[in-house]
């Protein structure tokens, strides 16, 4: 399969003249978003054209909190599930040929409904079959509804449709279900909704090298959003560095013994280091990180000597989870 294309706005001569297209945020791209995204695949392979998503960046509900922020009102974003970069990389997984990630501005937020469906959809993206959740809304003030596209549809030529409500053993599966479970700390639940472990990817930054210095090396890798769905101290497994897996326990959240810009982080130490690696050789790699049980909320030690020891509680109880997970 060849590789899915990435356009930041409508406006490149790639975009295909022709596509079967969903709308969203997909955070955290959870099994009733691969649902929806598996009837698209379907649609598009009967139309001869490619499956296509349009998202956002920033969330448009960022983009309103910072907006009352700015008037003095007070309004709440999400805590995002995963970043831009795991989006992109579940769409592709789940067969998508296109991505279209749209700034969600002052501009598009003013942009009216009627315009949204003629500028984005039909010349923009050339839309020959629209598939949207049951709780869509578009345009300014959200005016626009399942019913006024389906209208548009009609009028303009291309087909509509609307997927109701994904459920697994009763629950709805949505990305509020998904940060609720990773808030609590629940992988397992999260996992359930998601299809898989909850992971975070990134590159292999360089730091400080204080868990060199408190015997505890670390991978860095930035989470690019302030508010991350999971926080906390977790049993993880790293991917990217070796032929294997490995073993690791991580830290996601803003460090508040060390740092206190708030700068999120997540820092991984492995439990088992490749020694063709040397101590230098992650930096840069791509790695993904599977956070799979929470062992604790982040820890504000009084003192270095403190953090060193409560690190060293934290392997111990994962070389334990490990231990029993692979009995």
């Amino acid at each position: 399969m060849a590789a899915m294309r990435v356009f930041r706005g409508i406006h490149h001569p790639g975009i295909a003249g022709a596509a079967a297209l969903t709308i969203g945020n997909f955070d955290g791209v959870h099994r009733g978003h691969q649902a929806m995204l598996a009837l698209l695949r379907n649609e598009a392979r009967h139309r001869g054209v490619p499956p296509c998503v349009m998202t956002f960046e920033p969330h448009p509900r960022d983009f309103f909190a910072a907006q009352a922020a700015r008037a003095g009102r007070s309004a709440d974003a999400p805590a995002r599930i995963c970043t831009l970069r795991d989006k992109l990389a579940e769409l592709e997984r789940c067969g998508i040929e296109q991505a279209v990630v749209l700034r969600f501005d002052d501009r598009f937020a003013a942009q009216s409904p009627q315009a949204f469906i003629d500028d984005m959809l039909v010349r923009g993206l050339g839309a020959r079959y629209v598939l949207v959740g049951d709780d869509f809304r578009f345009g300014a003030r959200r005016a626009g509804d399942y019913a006024m596209l389906d209208a548009a549809g009609v009028a303009r030529g291309f087909d509509v449709a609307r997927m109701q409500s994904y459920e697994v053993h009763g629950l709805r599966v949505s990305s509020s279900a998904v940060r609720e479970a990773l808030a609590g700390g629940d992988m397992q639940r999260a996992a359930a909704l998601l299809g898989r472990s909850y992971c975070v990817s990134g590159h292999v930054l360089h730091g400080a090298k204080l868990g060199r210095t408190l015997g505890f090396a670390t991978l860095n890798l930035r989470f690019a959003h302030p508010r991350p769905a999971a926080m906390g101290i977790f049993v993880a497994r790293v991917h990217g560095l070796a032929g294997k897996a490995l073993p690791g326990v991580a830290s996601l959240g803003r460090r508040p013994t060390v740092d206190a810009s708030g700068r999120m982080l997540l820092e991984v130490h492995c439990l088992e280091w490749p020694a063709q690696l040397g101590s230098d050789g992650a930096y840069g790699r791509l790695v993904q990180v599977e956070l799979l049980h929470k062992l604790h909320d982040e820890r504000n030690y009084p003192t270095l000597d403190a953090l060193r020891a409560g690190i060293a509680q934290d392997v111990r109880d994962a070389l334990r989870w490990h231990a029993a997970a692979a009995a």
